[in-house]
């Protein structure tokens, strides 16, 4: 990757204008809606963001891609929130709560005086429409498998105007970590559009920023489709540090659309951004060799907790027109041939070649990074041709005198993955798995596309073979995944919107994932979770592939980084992060 020299006086002098004219946020007054940080920093700047796609959504029901949920989460606020360094609860929204003795009843004090970004107050009645929406079945949010326990939803009273009681039908396992990741909506623009029945339609990419408001440290400014978003800071957020001073710091948050990792590194090299995220191993080790001169702030945080996988297209496709696809998934359903491509797939080439030593192989939906739940009993059986090859056999795969593998009907066995080609470590792991299958004389054709058309066809069209995405990273406990592995969860990818379990397993996997959810043991939570694990990595619904370390980029400019192995990596604590003035500044002058 060629280098590019940093620009130093034009840079210089606009960054030091850029600090001049920001205003000082007015010091608010003490009182108990205020949150306090023990931090500090300075006001003013922009920071810059390359993004590899664009958003699909502003609407945080809908949101399931990264970068829609990157970009919301800074203007949307939980109750109770993940402290993504700490990994422990902290509050939020909510100033305190309350568990009843047996564990089914949460009652949140919420602080008072709270602020949309648009002025609105915020209240109990905006906590109890927001759980309405997210568990109303017709809305089917992503979140919604997190909230119906036994099938039955969470029950929500307004007590008061700041006090709401949550009673489960059962004790609840995470606790208050339920609430993370449920940005409370403004009642008084969606309201409208739930009850006609238009609420998945609401805050779409061509919404005004006016008509947009949450309670996060930032608010929408501008959205230039295929350039760039602008956050600007929220006047009315409800934090601040340790002086009394508001945050956040930041005057705006930009989100520059690059297409690519190489492109995201060659612009945070020319000083146009600020940060990274997600970062190959190669171009980490470029960065670090810039280090020592640029003075850059870089981060290995080891495994992630994101897990790469290949996924076949098993859906319903009734309706759809798409015959070639439904005549191959005559193969895609027969455990033996997924089994047969988990054995053919060399996973330390795929670790060695795309991360180099940084990153690990995995077998199973849960890997390394999370030590308190990854069941280590799991085999991790080495790659094994033959085994694969016997496989195919006993599943009626025979090959031509040529080594091309054909069905049972004497069919040629191909078929075509689809991946982001924003995503170069995933095309990298397409490329690798076609040489892997090509042994088996299994012709497989890698198409690249655009990310928000890989979203599409995997989640809306249907119109794939087999897909390689990634999934994971929000937290470490087994709750998050309910939308995955639950048959009638939004990302249930193998078999998407089916109403009941297609298979005795995956009817097995519902009632543990349920169970787990409601016991409050964690040593017996633990087992049943590993059999969770257990059933997933007999019955291959994904080929896994491998999991990389959190790798993450700051200029030396940026204050108060602290990346962490949950995602958001960088951005989790946007409020408090802030650009020291540029030293160059005396010499600009």
């Amino acid at each position: 990757m060629r280098r590019i020299t940093r620009q130093i006086l034009l840079v210089c002098l606009l960054q030091a204008a850029c600090f001049a004219a920001a205003p000082r946020p007015e010091n608010p007054s003490s009182g108990e809606e205020l949150a306090h940080a023990d931090i500090s920093g300075q006001y003013g700047g922009h920071l810059n963001i390359g993004e590899r796609a664009e958003p699909k959504t502003f609407n945080p029901v809908m949101a399931s891609d990264v970068v829609s949920r990157e970009i919301i989460g800074r203007m949307m606020a939980d109750l109770i929130e993940i402290n993504r360094a700490s990994q422990q609860t902290e509050r939020a929204l909510a100033k305190s709560w309350k568990v009843s003795p047996d564990g089914r009843t949460f009652t949140l004090q919420l602080r008072r005086g709270i602020r949309f970004s648009d002025g609105h107050p915020f209240d109990a009645d905006d906590v109890v429409f927001s759980f309405t929406v997210y568990m109303d079945e017709k809305v089917d949010s992503p979140q919604r498998d997190l909230l119906i326990i036994d099938g039955k939803p969470i029950a929500i009273t307004k007590l008061d105007q700041y006090t709401v009681r949550f009673t489960m039908p059962r004790p609840y396992a995470a606790a208050e970590r339920l609430f993370d990741g449920l940005a409370m909506l403004p009642k008084h623009l969606l309201e409208k559009p739930y009850l006609e029945g238009k609420l998945g339609q609401a805050w779409t990419l061509n919404t005004s920023a006016a008509e947009i408001a949450g309670l996060g440290p930032f608010r929408l400014k501008e959205y230039a489709p295929g350039q760039r978003i602008v956050l600007e800071r929220n006047p009315y957020y409800w934090r601040v540090d340790r002086n009394n001073q508001r945050l956040p710091y930041l005057d705006e948050l930009v989100f520059l659309f690059v297409g690519t990792e190489d492109a995201q590194v060659l612009r945070f090299e020319a000083g146009e951004t600020n940060l990274l995220s997600r970062i190959s191993p190669e171009n980490y080790g470029l960065l670090a060799r810039e280090r020592a001169r640029s003075g850059l702030q870089l981060a290995d945080l080891g495994p992630s907790l994101e897990y790469n996988f290949l996924v076949f297209n098993q859906n319903d496709l009734s309706g759809k027109k798409l015959d070639a696809t439904a005549r191959k998934q005559a193969w895609f359903r027969q455990l033996k041939f997924r089994q047969a491509i988990s054995e053919a797939v060399d996973r330390d080439s795929i670790v060695r070649l795309v991360y180099g030593t940084r990153g690990a192989a995995l077998w199973g939906n849960v890997g390394p990074g999370n030590k308190l739940w990854m069941n280590a009993a799991l085999p991790h059986a080495p790659r094994s041709l033959d085994h694969a090859r016997q496989l195919l056999k006993e599943a009626g795969f025979s090959w031509n005198p040529s080594g091309q593998l054909l069905d049972p009907s004497g069919q040629l066995v191909e078929f075509s993955i689809i991946s982001s080609s924003s995503n170069a470590q995933r095309l990298k792991m397409a490329t690798l798995l076609q040489d892997d299958l090509s042994h088996l004389g299994m012709p497989v054709h890698v198409v690249p596309l655009e990310f928000r058309a890989v979203i599409d066809r995997v989640f809306q069209s249907f119109d794939y073979e087999a897909a390689i995405m990634g999934l994971g990273g929000g937290d470490a406990d087994p709750n998050p995944e309910m939308n995955v592995w639950m048959s009638s969860g939004t990302s249930h990818l193998w078999n998407l919107g089916e109403t009941k379990p297609a298979t005795a397993w995956e009817q097995e996997l519902d009632e543990l994932m349920q169970q787990q959810m409601v016991t409050l043991d964690h040593g017996k939570r633990k087992q049943l979770y590993d059999r969770v694990q257990q059933l997933i990595s007999e019955n291959v619904p994904f080929i896994f592939l491998a999991t990389p370390d959190v790798l993450t980029a700051a200029d030396s400019r940026v204050g108060n980084f602290h990346p962490a192995v949950l995602d958001p990596y960088t951005l989790w604590n946007a409020d408090e992060l802030f650009l020291r003035a540029p030293v160059e500044n005396a010499r600009a002058r």
